[in-house]
């Protein structure tokens, strides 16, 4: 019995041992599988979080570059809007605008909108070229089939007019803002540069004497006294001359032999250089700076060689005011004016046309910034400045005139079928009070520079300027298929035009230029 007992103890303690054996294998086994779990574990966080950095610095790269490629555009793509006429209808007040979307970028662009704050109290009337609506006191323009799609470096045009009940409901602020895609798009603009000291030196024009016989000649440096420019012997003196169009649409006219016609055919004594600044190919708003600068250059050369005077004219318009572009304003005529410093017949018109809600108060601080600004190069050339409302103000100018300069002048801009007596009497009103007014532009047909031409208005204009004694430039130096421009639209000459290539403006021009 007790080996029985014994035999069976043995088997008990066998299998105990052998089950000990297997349990360590199997706690073997998975400790080191758990082991390898581990090792893989850390392999497979180290991966991932390796992962994930790069990812995180891809998205950083692609997101800088989107910042990149979107100032780039921001810089492209842009919005301006003008007022371009008025009028009273019943008991509302209508106010035209338009506007322009740039895309001087190099890529098409597409679902585009347009919003424009400041309508408050509007109702809209008649438009063109895109679809409008105005909500809580905001504008909003979208595209028509035809435009959708705005190519690279070009502009599409919209129109549309606002109806309000108070004339002064539509003076508010109005900036446009760009959305493309969903996207605000605004100008980034570059800070302008100014020279240095050796720069203006080293790009100083010599003075240069004037052919015998010649208006510069005979007349030589001009200057202010009361409400007349007078000559280098005190006399009261006349400018009489033609203003170019826009230098980046019409550089060809830019030439000696053109403004030698003027001189020797038609008597001129005077060339306005018109240079653009915000509308497309504009100075300021991605046009070619040394190209219109070189133009300009050009200009201001066959003018002297020839021995007429010249303006160099800082062309706002849709711009609205000259404080947009007020550094690149004061850049650009510290350039002008101290390469140009020795120079006799060189004047500066500093703003062409203020106007939507720009005040004279606007105007008159900007022109005293950039009045300096000349001064310190040229101390005595005859500065023009423009007057509020498409320089037809003249009247605000006088009531507030700029002090502590000399040689300032002030713009009455008109088109002969639009503005009448009403604008006449802020010349009157300006003249009596002692101001030196200066007729920097006009035409004889409507404020668009197209329609049909008033004689009668336009000889009632002319009385006034040669009663008293107002300098004067017509506008413009080109064959474009309008009323205002000179040359007729089937004559391609650039210079040398006989009376039959001219518009019906060009013969009535030249005629009271030369008094023939």
């Amino acid at each position: 019995m007790k080996e029985k007992k014994g035999f069976i103890i043995a088997i008990v303690a066998l299998v105990l041992i052998v089950a000990g054996l297997v349990a360590y294998i199997v706690i073997d086994k998975n400790k080191d599988k758990n082991e390898k779990a581990d090792v893989t574990t850390e392999a497979t966080t180290e991966v991932t979080t390796e992962a994930k950095a790069t990812a995180d610095e891809a998205e950083e790269e692609t997101t800088e570059a989107k910042k990149e490629k979107n100032t780039e555009k921001k810089f492209a793509c842009y919005a301006t809007i003008a007022a371009e006429n008025n009028w009273q209808d019943g008991d509302k007040y209508v106010y035209q605008f338009t506007v322009d979307i740039h895309n001087d970028s190099d890529e098409d662009i597409s679902d585009w909108e347009v919003k424009i704050s400041g309508f408050d109290g509007g109702e809209m009337g008649d438009s063109w070229n895109g679809e409008y609506k105005i909500s809580s006191g905001t504008l909003s323009a979208t595209a028509v089939d035809y435009n959708g799609t705005v190519a690279a470096h070009s502009t599409t045009n919209l129109g549309f007019q606002v109806k309000f009940d108070s004339s002064d409901k539509a003076e508010a602020d109005k900036t446009p803002v760009l959305y493309v895609s969903g996207e605000e798009y605004k100008v980034v603009k570059e800070e302008p540069t100014t020279q240095s000291d050796d720069e203006k030196k080293a790009s100083k024009k010599e003075k240069k004497e004037p052919e015998s016989g010649t208006p510069l000649d005979n007349h030589g440096k001009l200057s202010i006294k009361g409400t007349d420019i007078v000559d280098k012997n005190g006399d009261p003196y006349q400018l009489k001359g033609v203003s170019t169009h826009g230098l980046a649409w019409f550089p060809d006219y830019i030439n000696k032999d053109a403004f030698q016609t003027l001189r020797d055919d038609w008597g001129a004594n005077l060339i306005r250089l018109a240079m653009y600044t915000a509308e497309n190919g504009g100075y300021c708003e991605g046009g070619d700076q040394a190209k219109l600068k070189s133009l300009v250059d050009d200009g201001v050369e066959y003018a002297t060689d020839l021995g007429m005077y010249v303006i160099i004219d800082w062309h706002i318009l849709h711009d609205l005011t000259p404080t947009a572009h007020q550094d690149e304003a004061i850049a650009f005529f510290d350039e002008m004016s101290a390469k140009y410093a020795d120079y006799d017949n060189v004047l500066y018109e500093i703003c062409n046309e203020p106007n939507g809600s720009t005040t004279w108060s606007d105007v008159k601080g900007y022109a005293e910034e950039v009045i300096p600004v000349i001064r310190a190069n040229d101390k005595d050339a005859i500065i023009i400045v423009g007057t509020p409302t498409w320089s037809q103000d003249v009247d605000q100018a006088a009531a507030d005139p700029i002090t502590g300069e000399e040689n300032i002048a002030y713009t009455t801009h008109f088109y002969a079928a639009t503005h009448k007596d009403n604008i006449r009497s802020k010349v009157k009103t300006a003249h009596d009070k002692g101001l030196c007014v200066f007729i920097s532009e006009f035409s004889i047909c409507d404020a668009s520079g197209n329609g049909g031409i008033d004689y009668d208005s336009a000889d009632d204009w002319f009385e006034m300027i040669n009663d008293y004694n107002l300098s004067y430039a017509g506008w413009n130096l080109s064959n474009k298929d309008e009323t205002s421009s000179l040359i007729s639209s089937s004559c391609d000459k650039k210079s040398g035009w006989t009376d039959d290539e001219l518009s019906e403006t060009g013969k009535w021009l030249k005629s009271q230029i030369s008094g023939e």
